[in-house]
Protein backbone atom coordinates (compact mmCIF):
# COMPACT_ATOMS: atom_id res chain seq x y z
CA UNK A 1 0.00 0.00 0.00
CA UNK A 2 1.12 2.84 -0.95
CA UNK A 3 2.17 6.14 1.93
CA UNK A 4 0.92 9.55 1.58
CA UNK A 5 2.82 11.80 0.04
CA UNK A 6 2.14 15.77 -0.74
CA UNK A 7 1.49 16.43 -4.78
CA UNK A 8 5.20 17.78 -4.92
CA UNK A 9 6.99 14.92 -3.34
CA UNK A 10 5.15 12.50 -5.65
CA UNK A 11 6.08 14.83 -8.97
CA UNK A 12 9.69 14.95 -7.40
CA UNK A 13 9.72 10.98 -6.95
CA UNK A 14 8.14 10.62 -10.77
CA UNK A 15 11.17 12.71 -12.01
CA UNK A 16 13.55 10.19 -10.30
CA UNK A 17 11.88 7.43 -11.25
CA UNK A 18 12.51 8.71 -15.47
CA UNK A 19 16.06 8.96 -14.46
CA UNK A 20 16.18 13.04 -14.12
CA UNK A 21 19.57 13.76 -12.84
CA UNK A 22 19.65 17.44 -13.69
CA UNK A 23 17.02 19.90 -13.68
CA UNK A 24 16.81 24.35 -14.29
CA UNK A 25 14.85 26.86 -12.64
CA UNK A 26 13.96 30.14 -12.36
CA UNK A 27 12.51 29.80 -8.49
CA UNK A 28 8.36 31.23 -8.19
CA UNK A 29 6.45 31.27 -4.84
CA UNK A 30 3.94 29.12 -7.48
CA UNK A 31 5.67 25.97 -6.78
CA UNK A 32 7.64 26.11 -3.46
CA UNK A 33 6.35 23.07 -2.22
CA UNK A 34 8.16 21.27 -5.53
CA UNK A 35 11.36 23.09 -4.40
CA UNK A 36 11.35 21.81 -1.13
CA UNK A 37 10.54 18.45 -1.99
CA UNK A 38 13.80 18.50 -4.44
CA UNK A 39 15.40 19.95 -1.45
CA UNK A 40 16.72 16.41 -0.53
CA UNK A 41 16.53 14.39 -3.53
CA UNK A 42 19.56 13.84 -5.81
CA UNK A 43 18.80 16.42 -8.25
CA UNK A 44 21.03 19.04 -9.66
CA UNK A 45 19.27 21.70 -9.39
CA UNK A 46 20.33 24.85 -11.84
CA UNK A 47 19.08 28.48 -10.62
CA UNK A 48 19.12 30.39 -13.75
CA UNK A 49 18.77 33.91 -13.59
CA UNK A 50 15.84 34.39 -16.55
CA UNK A 51 13.42 31.81 -17.66
CA UNK A 52 14.49 32.16 -21.40
CA UNK A 53 18.07 31.20 -20.64
CA UNK A 54 16.43 28.26 -18.16
CA UNK A 55 14.49 27.03 -20.83
CA UNK A 56 16.97 27.01 -23.22
CA UNK A 57 19.17 24.68 -21.06
CA UNK A 58 16.97 22.21 -20.60
CA UNK A 59 16.22 22.20 -24.47
CA UNK A 60 19.97 21.65 -24.56
CA UNK A 61 19.88 18.93 -22.35
CA UNK A 62 17.37 17.35 -24.30
CA UNK A 63 19.40 17.53 -27.29
CA UNK A 64 22.41 16.18 -25.62
CA UNK A 65 20.67 13.28 -23.58
CA UNK A 66 17.83 12.48 -25.81
CA UNK A 67 15.69 12.52 -23.14
CA UNK A 68 13.56 15.49 -22.23
CA UNK A 69 15.78 18.39 -20.01
CA UNK A 70 12.96 19.60 -17.76
CA UNK A 71 12.52 22.66 -16.38
CA UNK A 72 10.46 24.62 -13.58
CA UNK A 73 9.25 28.38 -14.23
CA UNK A 74 6.88 30.47 -12.22
CA UNK A 75 3.61 30.99 -13.68
CA UNK A 76 2.36 34.18 -16.06
CA UNK A 77 5.46 35.79 -16.78
CA UNK A 78 7.57 33.36 -15.89
CA UNK A 79 5.95 31.06 -18.26
CA UNK A 80 5.82 33.44 -21.18
CA UNK A 81 9.43 34.21 -20.82
CA UNK A 82 10.35 29.91 -21.44
CA UNK A 83 8.37 30.56 -24.76
CA UNK A 84 11.72 31.31 -26.02
CA UNK A 85 12.92 27.75 -25.51
CA UNK A 86 9.83 26.04 -25.81
CA UNK A 87 9.67 26.85 -29.40
CA UNK A 88 13.53 25.64 -29.75
CA UNK A 89 12.52 22.53 -28.41
CA UNK A 90 9.71 22.29 -31.12
CA UNK A 91 11.38 23.32 -34.32
CA UNK A 92 14.58 21.56 -33.77
CA UNK A 93 12.37 18.00 -32.32
CA UNK A 94 13.78 17.97 -28.96
CA UNK A 95 12.31 15.82 -25.97
CA UNK A 96 11.75 18.63 -23.40
CA UNK A 97 9.16 19.40 -20.42
CA UNK A 98 8.33 22.38 -18.88
CA UNK A 99 6.83 22.59 -15.42
CA UNK A 100 4.71 25.41 -14.77
CA UNK A 101 4.16 26.70 -11.50
CA UNK A 102 0.06 28.13 -11.73
CA UNK A 103 -2.57 29.81 -9.32
CA UNK A 104 -4.71 27.97 -7.04
CA UNK A 105 -7.70 25.86 -8.57
CA UNK A 106 -10.27 27.98 -6.62
CA UNK A 107 -9.08 31.47 -7.80
CA UNK A 108 -9.43 30.28 -11.73
CA UNK A 109 -11.57 32.08 -14.35
CA UNK A 110 -11.27 35.63 -12.10
CA UNK A 111 -8.40 37.14 -13.81
CA UNK A 112 -5.92 36.21 -10.63
CA UNK A 113 -2.62 37.40 -10.05
CA UNK A 114 -0.15 36.47 -13.06
CA UNK A 115 -3.08 33.53 -14.16
CA UNK A 116 -2.87 31.96 -17.60
CA UNK A 117 -4.33 29.35 -19.40
CA UNK A 118 -1.40 26.55 -20.18
CA UNK A 119 -3.21 24.71 -22.65
CA UNK A 120 -4.52 27.83 -24.86
CA UNK A 121 -1.31 29.63 -24.53
CA UNK A 122 0.82 26.88 -25.75
CA UNK A 123 -1.62 24.28 -27.09
CA UNK A 124 0.26 24.75 -30.72
CA UNK A 125 3.37 25.96 -29.42
CA UNK A 126 4.06 22.71 -27.58
CA UNK A 127 3.35 19.06 -28.12
CA UNK A 128 0.92 18.77 -25.80
CA UNK A 129 0.15 21.59 -23.01
CA UNK A 130 -2.24 20.07 -19.43
CA UNK A 131 -2.50 20.91 -16.17
CA UNK A 132 -2.71 18.55 -13.42
CA UNK A 133 -5.97 19.18 -11.25
CA UNK A 134 -5.61 15.91 -8.81
CA UNK A 135 -2.48 15.25 -6.98
CA UNK A 136 -3.20 11.26 -7.58
CA UNK A 137 -3.02 11.67 -11.57
CA UNK A 138 0.59 13.15 -10.74
CA UNK A 139 2.30 9.79 -11.91
CA UNK A 140 -0.19 8.89 -14.96
CA UNK A 141 0.24 12.09 -16.61
CA UNK A 142 3.96 12.55 -15.69
CA UNK A 143 4.32 9.49 -17.51
CA UNK A 144 2.90 10.38 -20.06
CA UNK A 145 4.43 13.84 -20.85
CA UNK A 146 7.48 12.02 -20.87
CA UNK A 147 6.33 9.60 -23.51
CA UNK A 148 4.44 12.64 -25.78
CA UNK A 149 8.01 14.73 -25.43
CA UNK A 150 10.35 11.32 -26.58
CA UNK A 151 7.82 9.37 -29.07
CA UNK A 152 7.47 10.30 -32.72
CA UNK A 153 9.29 13.69 -33.34
CA UNK A 154 10.49 14.76 -30.08
CA UNK A 155 9.47 18.23 -28.89
CA UNK A 156 8.29 19.97 -25.52
CA UNK A 157 5.38 19.61 -23.24
CA UNK A 158 3.82 22.07 -21.04
CA UNK A 159 2.79 20.87 -17.62
CA UNK A 160 1.32 23.21 -15.48
CA UNK A 161 0.55 22.68 -11.65
CA UNK A 162 -2.02 24.39 -9.43
CA UNK A 163 -0.03 25.21 -6.23
CA UNK A 164 -2.97 24.11 -3.79
CA UNK A 165 -2.62 20.56 -6.00
CA UNK A 166 0.89 20.47 -4.93
CA UNK A 167 0.20 20.13 -1.44
CA UNK A 168 -2.21 17.57 -1.43
CA UNK A 169 -1.86 14.51 0.51
CA UNK A 170 -2.23 11.13 -1.99
CA UNK A 171 -1.22 7.41 -1.64
CA UNK A 172 -0.44 6.90 -5.13
CA UNK A 173 2.07 4.15 -6.88
CA UNK A 174 4.77 5.54 -9.01
CA UNK A 175 4.61 4.88 -12.73
CA UNK A 176 7.44 3.34 -14.31
CA UNK A 177 10.03 4.42 -16.31
CA UNK A 178 9.09 5.46 -19.94
CA UNK A 179 11.50 4.30 -22.99
CA UNK A 180 10.09 6.05 -26.18
CA UNK A 181 8.94 3.37 -28.98
CA UNK A 182 10.92 2.75 -31.78
CA UNK A 183 8.61 2.21 -34.92
CA UNK A 184 11.43 -0.21 -37.00
CA UNK A 185 10.62 -0.05 -40.91
CA UNK A 186 9.32 -2.47 -42.85
CA UNK A 187 10.65 -5.58 -44.15
CA UNK A 188 9.66 -4.97 -47.83
CA UNK A 189 10.17 -1.24 -47.73
CA UNK A 190 13.91 -2.15 -47.02
CA UNK A 191 13.55 -3.98 -49.91
CA UNK A 192 12.40 -2.06 -52.20
CA UNK A 193 14.92 0.42 -50.93
CA UNK A 194 18.22 -2.04 -51.51
CA UNK A 195 16.54 -2.86 -55.41
CA UNK A 196 16.52 1.32 -55.75
CA UNK A 197 20.74 1.60 -54.12
CA UNK A 198 21.14 -1.03 -56.54
CA UNK A 199 19.67 0.82 -59.50
CA UNK A 200 20.82 3.97 -58.31
CA UNK A 201 23.95 5.86 -60.77
CA UNK A 202 24.50 9.20 -58.43
CA UNK A 203 22.81 8.47 -55.13
CA UNK A 204 23.00 10.70 -51.99
CA UNK A 205 21.94 10.38 -47.87
CA UNK A 206 20.84 13.29 -45.87
CA UNK A 207 20.63 12.86 -41.84
CA UNK A 208 18.63 14.99 -40.18
CA UNK A 209 16.45 15.58 -36.89
CA UNK A 210 16.69 14.24 -33.73
CA UNK A 211 16.57 10.38 -31.76
CA UNK A 212 19.83 9.35 -33.00
CA UNK A 213 22.77 7.63 -30.95
CA UNK A 214 26.23 7.27 -31.38
CA UNK A 215 25.78 3.43 -32.93
CA UNK A 216 23.66 4.95 -35.49
CA UNK A 217 26.44 7.00 -36.66
CA UNK A 218 28.93 4.08 -36.75
CA UNK A 219 26.47 2.21 -38.61
CA UNK A 220 25.47 5.04 -41.15
CA UNK A 221 29.24 5.77 -41.58
CA UNK A 222 30.27 2.15 -41.89
CA UNK A 223 27.29 1.56 -44.42
CA UNK A 224 28.23 4.52 -46.90
CA UNK A 225 31.58 3.82 -46.87
CA UNK A 226 30.76 0.01 -47.78
CA UNK A 227 28.19 1.72 -50.61
CA UNK A 228 30.51 4.78 -51.87
CA UNK A 229 27.47 7.07 -50.45
CA UNK A 230 28.09 10.69 -50.00
CA UNK A 231 26.77 11.89 -46.86
CA UNK A 232 25.48 15.66 -45.97
CA UNK A 233 24.42 16.15 -42.32
CA UNK A 234 20.67 19.04 -42.16
CA UNK A 235 21.44 22.14 -41.06
CA UNK A 236 22.73 22.25 -37.36
CA UNK A 237 22.65 18.76 -37.46
CA UNK A 238 26.54 18.36 -37.82
CA UNK A 239 27.61 15.61 -35.16
CA UNK A 240 24.81 13.51 -37.02
CA UNK A 241 28.03 12.10 -39.68
CA UNK A 242 31.75 12.89 -38.83
CA UNK A 243 33.69 15.67 -41.42
CA UNK A 244 36.35 13.78 -41.33
CA UNK A 245 35.00 10.52 -42.98
CA UNK A 246 36.03 10.12 -46.54
CA UNK A 247 31.96 10.48 -47.38
CA UNK A 248 31.74 13.54 -45.83
CA UNK A 249 29.89 15.90 -48.03
CA UNK A 250 29.30 18.84 -46.01
CA UNK A 251 26.20 21.01 -44.61
CA UNK A 252 22.89 21.54 -46.17
CA UNK A 253 21.97 24.64 -44.29
CA UNK A 254 22.18 28.75 -44.71
CA UNK A 255 24.82 29.68 -47.28
CA UNK A 256 26.29 26.03 -48.28
CA UNK A 257 28.33 24.80 -50.91
CA UNK A 258 27.30 25.44 -54.20
CA UNK A 259 28.65 21.67 -55.44
CA UNK A 260 26.95 20.40 -52.64
CA UNK A 261 23.36 21.98 -53.92
CA UNK A 262 24.33 20.77 -56.98
CA UNK A 263 25.07 17.42 -56.17
CA UNK A 264 21.94 16.90 -54.71
CA UNK A 265 19.52 18.63 -57.15
CA UNK A 266 21.35 16.19 -59.98
CA UNK A 267 21.37 12.94 -57.99
CA UNK A 268 18.64 10.23 -59.06
CA UNK A 269 18.64 8.61 -56.05
CA UNK A 270 17.51 11.08 -52.57
CA UNK A 271 17.49 9.02 -48.97
CA UNK A 272 16.56 11.28 -45.84
CA UNK A 273 17.39 10.14 -42.62
CA UNK A 274 15.53 11.74 -39.31
CA UNK A 275 15.19 14.94 -40.98
CA UNK A 276 12.19 17.36 -42.19
CA UNK A 277 13.99 19.11 -44.79
CA UNK A 278 12.58 22.37 -43.59
CA UNK A 279 13.23 25.87 -45.04
CA UNK A 280 16.74 26.64 -44.24
CA UNK A 281 18.49 22.73 -45.82
CA UNK A 282 15.63 23.37 -48.42
CA UNK A 283 17.14 26.41 -49.73
CA UNK A 284 13.32 27.91 -48.99
CA UNK A 285 11.64 25.15 -50.25
CA UNK A 286 13.48 25.47 -54.03
CA UNK A 287 15.81 22.82 -53.65
CA UNK A 288 13.13 20.34 -54.26
CA UNK A 289 10.01 20.46 -56.10
CA UNK A 290 6.45 20.59 -54.25
CA UNK A 291 4.98 18.18 -54.19
CA UNK A 292 6.52 15.92 -56.31
CA UNK A 293 10.78 16.35 -55.81
CA UNK A 294 11.40 15.82 -58.86
CA UNK A 295 13.65 13.08 -58.20
CA UNK A 296 12.98 9.40 -56.23
CA UNK A 297 13.43 10.28 -52.43
CA UNK A 298 13.10 8.28 -49.56
CA UNK A 299 11.91 9.38 -46.49
CA UNK A 300 12.94 7.90 -42.93
CA UNK A 301 11.48 9.29 -40.15
CA UNK A 302 9.66 8.25 -36.66
CA UNK A 303 6.58 10.46 -37.13
CA UNK A 304 3.91 9.61 -39.58
CA UNK A 305 2.58 13.05 -39.76
CA UNK A 306 5.92 14.41 -41.20
CA UNK A 307 6.05 11.96 -43.61
CA UNK A 308 4.74 13.39 -46.97
CA UNK A 309 3.76 16.84 -44.78
CA UNK A 310 5.73 18.77 -47.83
CA UNK A 311 7.58 16.47 -50.35
CA UNK A 312 5.67 12.95 -51.57
CA UNK A 313 8.20 10.61 -51.26
CA UNK A 314 9.19 7.37 -53.88
CA UNK A 315 9.35 5.41 -50.65
CA UNK A 316 7.62 6.24 -47.21
CA UNK A 317 9.53 4.42 -44.13
CA UNK A 318 8.07 5.04 -40.88
CA UNK A 319 11.01 4.13 -38.51
CA UNK A 320 13.64 5.94 -35.86
CA UNK A 321 17.34 6.32 -36.93
CA UNK A 322 18.38 3.24 -34.54
CA UNK A 323 16.15 0.32 -36.31
CA UNK A 324 16.45 1.56 -39.83
CA UNK A 325 20.28 1.96 -39.71
CA UNK A 326 20.52 -2.03 -38.13
CA UNK A 327 18.46 -3.12 -40.35
CA UNK A 328 20.05 -1.29 -43.44
CA UNK A 329 23.52 -2.92 -42.40
CA UNK A 330 21.74 -6.12 -43.28
CA UNK A 331 21.29 -5.28 -46.88
CA UNK A 332 24.46 -6.72 -48.12
CA UNK A 333 27.70 -6.27 -49.56
CA UNK A 334 28.48 -3.52 -51.63
CA UNK A 335 27.02 -1.99 -54.26
CA UNK A 336 28.37 -2.97 -57.73
CA UNK A 337 27.60 0.63 -59.39
CA UNK A 338 30.25 2.29 -56.79
CA UNK A 339 32.73 4.67 -58.16
CA UNK A 340 34.62 7.47 -56.12
CA UNK A 341 31.24 9.82 -55.99
CA UNK A 342 31.85 9.61 -52.44
CA UNK A 343 35.73 10.51 -52.62
CA UNK A 344 34.57 13.78 -55.08
CA UNK A 345 31.54 14.80 -52.64
CA UNK A 346 34.65 14.72 -49.90
CA UNK A 347 36.61 16.30 -51.66
CA UNK A 348 34.94 19.28 -52.87
CA UNK A 349 33.85 19.97 -49.26
CA UNK A 350 37.17 19.65 -48.06
CA UNK A 351 38.55 22.21 -50.66
CA UNK A 352 35.27 24.82 -50.21
CA UNK A 353 35.67 24.93 -45.97
CA UNK A 354 39.65 24.58 -45.81
CA UNK A 355 40.86 28.38 -46.16
CA UNK A 356 39.21 31.25 -45.09
CA UNK A 357 38.92 34.26 -47.60
CA UNK A 358 40.64 37.00 -46.08
CA UNK A 359 38.22 39.37 -44.98
CA UNK A 360 37.84 43.66 -44.27
CA UNK A 361 39.55 44.21 -40.45
CA UNK A 362 42.91 43.50 -38.36
CA UNK A 363 40.74 40.66 -36.87
CA UNK A 364 40.41 37.92 -39.11
CA UNK A 365 37.40 36.10 -37.41
CA UNK A 366 37.90 32.99 -40.34
CA UNK A 367 41.43 32.35 -39.49
CA UNK A 368 39.96 32.22 -36.00
CA UNK A 369 37.79 29.23 -36.52
CA UNK A 370 40.10 27.60 -38.45
CA UNK A 371 42.95 27.86 -34.99
CA UNK A 372 40.09 26.26 -33.39
CA UNK A 373 39.55 23.73 -35.63
CA UNK A 374 42.96 22.66 -35.63
CA UNK A 375 42.95 23.12 -31.73
CA UNK A 376 40.16 21.62 -30.28
CA UNK A 377 39.83 17.59 -29.56
CA UNK A 378 37.04 15.92 -31.27
CA UNK A 379 34.74 16.15 -28.28
CA UNK A 380 34.73 19.85 -27.85
CA UNK A 381 31.19 20.98 -27.14
CA UNK A 382 30.47 24.24 -29.88
CA UNK A 383 27.55 26.14 -28.77
CA UNK A 384 26.49 28.88 -30.84
CA UNK A 385 22.89 30.67 -31.74
CA UNK A 386 21.69 33.09 -34.74
CA UNK A 387 23.85 35.79 -36.34
CA UNK A 388 26.05 35.56 -39.84
CA UNK A 389 28.50 35.01 -37.32
CA UNK A 390 27.70 30.69 -37.40
CA UNK A 391 28.29 30.75 -40.99
CA UNK A 392 31.69 30.24 -40.40
CA UNK A 393 31.33 28.10 -38.01
CA UNK A 394 29.20 26.29 -40.32
CA UNK A 395 31.91 26.37 -43.15
CA UNK A 396 35.27 26.15 -41.68
CA UNK A 397 35.01 24.37 -38.10
CA UNK A 398 34.74 20.65 -38.36
CA UNK A 399 32.57 18.85 -36.03
CA UNK A 400 33.87 14.80 -35.81
CA UNK A 401 32.67 14.04 -32.28
CA UNK A 402 28.85 12.75 -31.81
CA UNK A 403 26.64 15.18 -30.19
CA UNK A 404 29.20 17.98 -30.41
CA UNK A 405 27.38 20.82 -31.96
CA UNK A 406 24.43 22.38 -29.66
CA UNK A 407 22.38 25.15 -32.51
CA UNK A 408 18.92 25.63 -32.65
CA UNK A 409 17.68 24.79 -36.01
CA UNK A 410 14.72 27.52 -35.42
CA UNK A 411 17.49 30.51 -35.51
CA UNK A 412 16.61 31.40 -32.06
CA UNK A 413 19.09 34.41 -30.93
CA UNK A 414 20.84 33.79 -27.19
CA UNK A 415 21.32 30.68 -27.22
CA UNK A 416 24.78 29.82 -27.53
CA UNK A 417 25.54 30.82 -24.08
CA UNK A 418 22.82 28.79 -21.92
CA UNK A 419 23.40 26.02 -24.19
CA UNK A 420 26.87 25.89 -22.95
CA UNK A 421 26.53 26.32 -19.16
CA UNK A 422 24.12 23.08 -19.91
CA UNK A 423 26.77 21.31 -22.19
CA UNK A 424 29.60 22.13 -19.22
CA UNK A 425 27.47 21.35 -16.44
CA UNK A 426 26.34 17.63 -18.07
CA UNK A 427 30.06 17.14 -19.08
CA UNK A 428 32.63 18.77 -17.05
CA UNK A 429 35.65 17.11 -18.78
CA UNK A 430 35.15 18.74 -21.96
CA UNK A 431 35.91 22.12 -23.23
CA UNK A 432 32.87 23.95 -24.17
CA UNK A 433 32.80 27.12 -26.45
CA UNK A 434 30.37 29.13 -27.41
CA UNK A 435 30.19 31.40 -30.14
CA UNK A 436 27.90 34.56 -30.55
CA UNK A 437 27.42 37.85 -31.85
CA UNK A 438 27.38 41.10 -29.86
CA UNK A 439 23.85 41.13 -30.53
CA UNK A 440 23.10 37.28 -29.94
CA UNK A 441 25.42 37.15 -26.51
CA UNK A 442 22.99 39.98 -25.09
CA UNK A 443 19.60 38.05 -25.11
CA UNK A 444 21.08 35.84 -22.53
CA UNK A 445 24.28 37.65 -20.75
CA UNK A 446 22.55 37.35 -17.83
CA UNK A 447 23.14 33.34 -17.80
CA UNK A 448 26.99 34.22 -17.73
CA UNK A 449 26.57 34.83 -13.63
CA UNK A 450 24.87 31.27 -13.39
CA UNK A 451 28.34 29.93 -15.30
CA UNK A 452 30.08 31.48 -12.74
CA UNK A 453 27.85 30.31 -9.78
CA UNK A 454 28.07 26.76 -10.77
CA UNK A 455 31.87 27.08 -11.96
CA UNK A 456 30.85 25.98 -15.53
CA UNK A 457 34.09 26.81 -17.11
CA UNK A 458 32.88 27.80 -20.45
CA UNK A 459 34.47 30.15 -23.04
CA UNK A 460 32.39 32.41 -24.73
CA UNK A 461 33.92 33.87 -27.66
CA UNK A 462 32.14 37.47 -28.78
CA UNK A 463 31.61 38.88 -32.58
CA UNK A 464 31.46 42.15 -32.30
CA UNK A 465 30.66 44.19 -35.15
CA UNK A 466 28.44 47.22 -33.54
CA UNK A 467 24.93 45.79 -34.99
CA UNK A 468 22.47 43.17 -35.50
CA UNK A 469 24.46 41.29 -38.79
CA UNK A 470 22.29 39.28 -40.42
CA UNK A 471 19.33 41.81 -40.22
CA UNK A 472 21.41 44.43 -41.62
CA UNK A 473 22.40 42.34 -44.42
CA UNK A 474 19.25 41.91 -45.38
CA UNK A 475 18.24 45.61 -44.53
CA UNK A 476 20.76 46.37 -47.07
CA UNK A 477 20.01 43.66 -49.64
CA UNK A 478 16.46 45.24 -49.56
CA UNK A 479 16.62 48.91 -48.42
CA UNK A 480 20.41 49.73 -49.59
CA UNK A 481 21.87 52.55 -47.71
CA UNK A 482 18.95 52.98 -45.30
CA UNK A 483 20.13 52.01 -42.12
CA UNK A 484 17.28 51.84 -39.40
CA UNK A 485 16.99 50.14 -35.92
CA UNK A 486 20.24 47.81 -36.71
CA UNK A 487 23.43 49.49 -35.15
CA UNK A 488 24.49 48.97 -31.48
CA UNK A 489 26.31 50.48 -28.94
CA UNK A 490 27.79 47.79 -26.78
CA UNK A 491 29.46 47.01 -23.48
CA UNK A 492 33.32 46.07 -23.02
CA UNK A 493 32.28 42.65 -22.59
CA UNK A 494 35.90 41.38 -21.16
CA UNK A 495 35.42 44.07 -18.59
CA UNK A 496 31.56 42.85 -18.04
CA UNK A 497 32.90 39.23 -18.03
CA UNK A 498 35.76 40.26 -14.89
CA UNK A 499 31.92 41.85 -12.91
CA UNK A 500 30.68 38.89 -13.43
CA UNK A 501 33.40 36.75 -11.66
CA UNK A 502 34.61 35.38 -14.44
CA UNK A 503 37.62 35.96 -17.02
CA UNK A 504 37.79 38.46 -19.79
CA UNK A 505 39.94 38.91 -22.74
CA UNK A 506 39.35 41.42 -25.56
CA UNK A 507 41.26 40.47 -28.53
CA UNK A 508 41.52 43.47 -31.78
CA UNK A 509 44.23 41.17 -34.32
CA UNK A 510 44.01 37.87 -35.50
CA UNK A 511 47.24 36.76 -33.62
CA UNK A 512 46.01 37.85 -29.81
CA UNK A 513 43.35 35.05 -30.34
CA UNK A 514 45.28 32.18 -29.97
CA UNK A 515 47.09 33.40 -26.86
CA UNK A 516 43.85 34.55 -25.21
CA UNK A 517 42.31 31.73 -25.28
CA UNK A 518 44.67 29.71 -23.90
CA UNK A 519 44.27 31.73 -21.57
CA UNK A 520 40.72 31.37 -21.15
CA UNK A 521 41.16 28.14 -21.09
CA UNK A 522 43.63 28.25 -18.49
CA UNK A 523 42.15 30.52 -15.79
CA UNK A 524 39.70 27.62 -15.10
CA UNK A 525 36.47 29.91 -14.68
CA UNK A 526 34.02 30.57 -17.19
CA UNK A 527 35.81 33.31 -19.97
CA UNK A 528 34.44 35.26 -22.24
CA UNK A 529 36.77 36.98 -25.24
CA UNK A 530 35.76 39.94 -26.69
CA UNK A 531 36.98 40.58 -30.49
CA UNK A 532 36.12 43.29 -32.16
CA UNK A 533 35.23 42.16 -36.10
CA UNK A 534 35.18 44.93 -39.00
CA UNK A 535 31.49 45.91 -39.80
CA UNK A 536 32.27 45.18 -43.47
CA UNK A 537 33.02 41.70 -42.78
CA UNK A 538 29.57 40.43 -42.94
CA UNK A 539 29.92 37.09 -44.47
CA UNK A 540 32.91 34.62 -45.11
CA UNK A 541 32.46 35.94 -48.61
CA UNK A 542 30.82 39.32 -49.11
CA UNK A 543 31.46 42.69 -47.83
CA UNK A 544 28.62 44.93 -46.45
CA UNK A 545 29.70 47.56 -49.09
CA UNK A 546 29.60 44.63 -52.23
CA UNK A 547 26.11 43.73 -50.84
CA UNK A 548 24.71 47.80 -50.70
CA UNK A 549 26.59 48.01 -53.99
CA UNK A 550 24.70 44.87 -55.37
CA UNK A 551 21.29 46.46 -54.28
CA UNK A 552 21.77 49.74 -55.82
CA UNK A 553 23.15 48.13 -59.20
CA UNK A 554 19.41 45.79 -58.92
CA UNK A 555 17.50 49.24 -58.18
CA UNK A 556 19.01 51.29 -60.90
CA UNK A 557 18.90 48.97 -63.67
CA UNK A 558 14.86 48.52 -62.72
CA UNK A 559 14.30 52.16 -62.69
CA UNK A 560 15.93 52.33 -66.75
CA UNK A 561 14.19 49.30 -67.51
Amino acid sequence: MAQPRSGAKVLVDQLLVQGVERLTCVPGESYLAVLDALHDAAVDVIVCRQEGGAAIMAEAAGKLTGRPGICFVTRGPGATNASAGIHIARQDSTPMILFVGQIARTMRGRDAFQEVDYRKTFGDLAKWAVEIDDAARIPEIVARAFRVAMQGRPGPVVVALPEDMLDDMVAVADAPRVEPAEPAPDPAAMARLGDMLAAAKAPFVLVGGSRWRPEDRDRLAAFAQAHDLPVANSFRRAGLFPSDHPNYAGELGIGPNPALVARIRSSDLLLMVGGRLSEMPSQSYGLLGIPEPGLPLVHVHPDSDEIGRVYQPALAIQSAPGPFLRTLAALGGPLANGTDRAAQAHASYRDWSETPAAQPGAFQYGEAVAWLRDRLPADAVICNGAGNYATWVHRYYRFRGFGTQLAPTSGSMGYGLPAAVMAKRSLPERIVVALAGDGDVMMCIQEFATAVQYGAAIVVVVLDNGMYGTIRMHQEREYPGRVSATSLRNPDFAALAEAFGGHGERVERTDAFAPAFERALASGLPAMIHCRVDPQALTPTRTLDAIRDEALSRQRAVSCG
